[in-house]
């Protein structure tokens, strides 16, 4: 196998590689200008490190050229890969979010902006989405390395002042240098989350514990800021899924992953969030700008729907303790729906109030025969919760054998659950699953061939069981686990088994910023869209997959031979670099698995 070449050069030595990218430039600009473009006003693409010679023996000769072009292509129908290569999108598309293109939601005028409505993921027709490879911002650099991530990114990644200056004060973030610096502040919680979360865990336990003592495995954020609350539950082995809107709040969610803290663009607004039903011990509000006491309190049920039972919601702003303005009328509004829920406030201190989910139904039905209470006439608990318009009504779980207490965090990766036997899979058929990650997991490693501290944000695009995440536990990474909802709705299986993950449709792009990965893993995806929609090629799916990747990434991909073959052909025009190995796969048998790395490149 070939060597990949290692990045961590360029993560500890900014000032080569701004050097290199300088001299790039210019040897680039005077050199090749007009000869591989046909142009001397067309930019050029090149490598913006050398694999094996410093900055200072660097010459025209060593300059890595490519023949893709820079030009802002939109998708064509038949999707089309010119010879060239996939084109370049112009610069200043390095931030390319599809689905949450403000100038393309400007245009419309059929969407309720009074709920947010122009925040959720609203995709333009194919025609209207760029088809080129979105570029690296100047100065890119290879992300710093975990955990040191969590407190200091560099500024040029993620080059945006406004949250420092507008939220310095209460140290979410402040510029040092080439560097952000993220002291763990928030909002309400300017002196760190520390002891913020201390605080938590005095009100969920009478102060005898912390938030792992009272139950609390996975946490929901909302409006989650750069995801300081998230990266100070770690200590407490507890998974958080953040989220919060591309909104005015700049990048935010950019600066989390850009951190090495799991999040996702997302907004509480007319749909369902794409979680399961009871996933959440905890549903998280600090000062989240979401009006929970509107519209008869239908965010506060999509909460109730997601929190499990004796769930702990935890509400951080001003009307719970401000008398002024129209606070009161507000918690007024709050401490009604809550009541009506027969949700219990069990504690209000220090302008933070937590209520808990009954696990006992007697309340909510006697709420609903008194026309209190509207009960969801579904009891589709199979069906995922993808671009499902929210409901003003509350689900009764009258079923309890399907309730099963969960165990303890570290019991619950291997643990066989009942939401395995509602999907037809059997004991042994799951611990073979989890033998047969461990193993490839392990294999997986030693083809990569870098330090496990150079992998932070993975994601795995079709995680079935959760088997590759649960093999990955102990590596310092995370993991987010995507369960496409056109398969068997597995995502709940991966919430019991104190997992994080996230339903989607890869025939639209991911709410995510580029750059935000550094493992992708596709088992067995391709072939699932395959012969689909004519909008959902391979090519599309491999543009989206190369936007969400970090230059220095890897893709590892298993699918049919004659995928593979395609993906092979196309990698170089996508600007990949591939190896393929033989694997062992469930059945006995053997898999071509390919390992892609994706091309530092930079237009200069």
């Amino acid at each position: 196998m070939g060597r990949w070449w290692s990045p961590a050069s360029a993560a500890v030595e900014p000032r080569s590689v701004q050097l290199l990218l300088l001299g790039v430039a210019l040897v680039a600009a005077s050199f090749y200008a007009g000869t591989l473009f046909g142009s001397s006003a067309s930019p050029a693409l090149v490598l913006p490190a050398s694999r094996s010679r410093s900055p200072d023996s660097f010459s025209a000769e060593d300059v890595p050229m490519f023949t893709n072009r820079v030009s802002r292509k939109y998708r064509a129908k038949p999707v089309a890969v010119p010879d060239h290569g996939v084109d370049v999108c112009p610069l200043e598309y390095n931030e390319y979010v599809p689905c949450h293109d403000a100038s393309y939601i400007r245009s419309l005028k059929n969407l309720d902006r009074s709920r947010h409505e122009d925040l959720e993921s609203i995709c333009p027709p194919r025609e209207k989405q760029l088809f080129c490879l979105v570029p690296p911002p100047n100065d890119y650099k290879i992300p710093i390395r975990w955990p040191t991530s969590r407190d200091y990114v560099w500024r040029s990644n993620v080059n945006h002042s406004h949250l420092a200056e507008v939220k310095g004060g209460q140290n979410w973030v402040h510029e040092k240098g080439k560097l952000w610096w993220f002291p763990g502040g928030g909002t309400h919680f300017k002196h760190g989350a520390s002891e913020y979360i201390e605080r938590l865990g005095n009100m969920t336990t009478n102060n005898t514990g912390d938030l792992r003592s009272a139950g609390v495995v996975q946490v929901l954020d909302v409006g989650c800021g750069v995801a300081s609350f998230s990266a100070y539950l770690l200590p407490l082995d507890i998974q958080t899924m953040s989220f919060a809107p591309k909104d005015g709040h700049e990048n935010q969610i950019q600066f989390a992953l850009e951190r090495g803290i799991g999040a996702m663009i997302s907004v509480l607004a007319t749909k369902q969030l794409p979680y399961p039903e009871s996933s959440f011990e905890m549903v998280h509000c600090s000062r989240c700008r979401v009006d929970w006491h509107e519209n008869d309190g239908i965010l506060l049920k999509e909460v109730d729907r997601l929190l499990r039972p004796n769930g702990y919601f935890v509400y951080s702003a001003p009307p719970a303790y401000r008398k002024d303005k129209d606070f009161p009328v507000i918690w007024e509004k709050l401490v009604n729906i809550t009541t009506t829920m027969c949700w219990k406030l069990i504690a209000k201190h220090v302008q933070t109030a937590i209520w808990v989910k009954p696990e006992d139904e007697s309340c909510r039905q006697k709420k609903a025969d008194m026309k209190l209470l509207n009960i969801c006439e579904s009891n589709d608990n199979v069906s995922p919760s993808w671009k499902i318009p929210l409901m003003n009504c509350v689900k009764l779980n009258k079923d309890k054998s399907n309730i099963q207490k969960l165990p303890s965090r570290s019991d619950r990766l291997s643990f066989y659950f009942k939401s395995l036997e509602m999907i037809g899979v059997a004991p042994e058929r799951f611990e073979k699953n989890n033998q047969f990650w461990k193993n490839q997991v392990h294999k997986y490693w030693s083809f990569l061939g870098v330090e496990k501290t150079s992998i932070r944000n993975v994601m795995d695009m079709n995680a079935n069981y959760g088997g590759f995440a649960a093999a990955l536990s102990s590596d310092p990474v995370w993991i987010m686990n995507i369960v496409p909802h056109t398969m068997t709705n597995t995502l709940p299986v991966i919430y019991d088994r104190g997992l994080l993950g996230s339903y989607h449709d890869w025939c639209e792009p991911f709410s995510t910023y580029p750059r935000s990965y550094d493992l992708l893993h596709a088992f067995h995806l391709f072939s699932h869209y395959e012969g689909g929609k004519e909008d959902c090629s391979l090519e599309d799916i491999m543009l989206e997959m190369d936007r969400i990747i970090r230059p220095q990434g890897f893709v590892i991909i298993r699918d049919e031979n004659h995928t593979l073959s395609r993906i092979i052909d196309l990698a170089p025009k996508f600007l990949w670099d591939v190896t393929a190995h033989m694997l062992e796969n469930e059945d006995s048998g053997t898999d071509q698995v390919l390992f892609c790395r994706k091309k530092f490149w930079a237009i200069v």
